[in-house]
């Protein structure tokens, strides 16, 4: 019974609680209400470009690591548009030095990016004065029908500027500048029809011409930055375009800049010879003239374009020894063009030479050009002594045509030894030869036979940095 009463007593206050849960709105346990999730951040776009002309390759890092595979940014480049989510970044940039090291030349420096916005992040001026210029967009669509330029003056050996876009065959006398602009500015994004235009540059207030671009198209779509930057290839023109878009970037050169074409006598048992272009019954240059043996042209300006090249001797021209080779010269490219091998296997050797100077070391490459040489090992060393040291190079064959080398290899200052010894062998075929080495200097160090054919091997020193 004392059970029962107890059971029933539970259940009455259970109908009653039951009843005042149902009976009142008012205390009806309410629902959680979920947290709303975060916005997604915002896209924002980066662009890097090099612009130093004096400066070696660097590396870009965002946050401390390389960002978007960054590495080995030459001069005259420009990255893709990079997506990051918007937010602040540490942004710094490294150049990369002789002997595998590397030194902060911009940053560690915080940048906030905005979403929905564009960031062009340019290295600017010297080494010695390097400093990054920032332009910011809206993040916005080219309008149909219509291509979008922005012009920066990156050129730090150019004074202030006029800037004329034109049609490709208007007067400039008759034009109106686009654009004055000093060192580190730009103009806003201009929106063109699409089409073709003429781009040309004259100091500020004069019409004397600097740069002509020649006809230059613009496609529906186009969304550009334009730089100008320093020249340091071929032609009289002090600067070159530099044309970045959501790809990349590419070269827009001064129409009349050609090429620069160096020509080197490095057949040592032939005679005195001619260089004749396009068939031409004489020498294009005095200097193609009765060329002996180490002897070179010194760099000559030259169309772009393809050429035929013969080699005759110089005593009796209908000798030749080299007959209608093709010789193709690029727009802006500095070339050495080598007669090698032995007289009975002569070749014609094309380099393609990077002579642009640095504030941060010397450059060196050597080219292997001695028949009579076999495969070779190649030291470089601060002391005459190779005794204990590594081959910089080794194994390195002859080749004909092609010429076998080491590319441009980037020294600090100092004094060095070159040796050049049989492969596996620490017994000099060539050299100690000493090189006395400053930052901006180029060297092409050319191994050849001995006058007349034949051992001990010698070298040919070439002086690249004036083109």
């Amino acid at each position: 019974m004392q059970g029962i009463t107890k059971l029933l007593t539970i259940s009455m206050m259970t109908a009653a609680l039951s009843g005042c849960w149902l009976d009142d709105d008012d205390s009806v346990a309410p629902t959680p209400t979920p947290e709303p999730e975060p916005p997604a951040p915002a896209s924002t776009y980066v662009r890097v470009t090099h612009a130093v002309s004096d400066a070696p390759k660097v590396n870009i890092l965002a946050n401390g690591s390389i960002l978007a595979e960054l590495e080995n940014v030459d001069y005259q480049v420009s990255s893709p548009w990079i997506a990051l989510d918007e937010g602040s970044y540490s942004i710094q940039v490294d150049a990369q030095l002789p002997m595998d090291t590397q030194t902060p030349v911009i940053g560690p420096v915080d940048l906030a990016f905005m979403g929905n916005k564009t960031y062009d992040i340019l290295a600017v001026g010297k080494v010695a004065t390097i400093e990054p210029l920032i332009i910011e967009n809206d993040f916005t669509q080219v309008s149909a029908g219509n291509a979008r330029v922005q012009i920066v003056h990156g050129a730090a050996d150019a004074p202030m500027v006029d800037i004329y876009v034109t049609a490709p065959e208007d007067d400039l006398s008759s034009a109106q500048a686009l654009a004055t602009l000093s060192f580190k500015e730009h103009t806003a994004q201009t929106e063109v029809s699409a089409g073709d235009y003429r781009v040309r540059v004259t100091p500020a207030g004069s019409q004397d011409v600097v740069f002509d671009s020649g006809t230059l198209t613009l496609p529906e779509g186009l969304d550009a930055m334009v730089t100008a930057t320093d020249n340091v290839g071929a032609g009289a023109s002090p600067v070159t375009l530099l044309l970045s878009t959501a790809e990349g970037s590419s070269m827009v050169w001064d129409a009349n800049a050609g090429a620069h074409v160096r020509v080197v006598h490095g057949v040592a048992d032939a005679p005195a010879v001619d260089i004749l272009l396009n068939n031409a019954s004489t020498p294009a240059a005095p200097s193609l003239d009765g060329v002996a043996f180490l002897q070179q042209s010194g760099y000559l300006p030259l169309a772009e374009g393809d050429y035929l090249v013969d080699v005759v001797a110089d005593a009796d021209n209908s000798v030749v020894v080299i007959d209608d080779a093709v010789l193709t010269l690029q727009q802006g490219a500095i070339y050495t063009a080598m007669a090698h091998n032995q007289l009975a296997n002569i070749a014609l050797g094309v380099l393609l030479d990077t002579p642009r100077p640095l504030a941060t070391a010397a450059k060196v490459r050597i080219v292997h050009a001695s028949p009579s040489a076999g495969n070779v090992d190649i030291y470089v060393t601060g002391s005459e002594d190779i005794t204990n040291t590594d081959a910089a190079f080794s194994d390195i064959p002859y080749g004909s045509p092609e010429l076998i080398n080491t590319g441009y290899v980037e020294l600090p200052e100092g004094r060095y030894y070159v040796t050049v010894t049989p492969t596996g062998s620490k017994q000099a075929a060539i050299g100690p030869i000493a090189l006395d080495l400053m930052p901006g200097r180029v060297f092409t160090a050319v191994a050849l036979d001995a006058a007349g054919g034949g051992l001990p091997a010698q070298v040919l020193l070439l002086d690249d940095s004036q083109p």
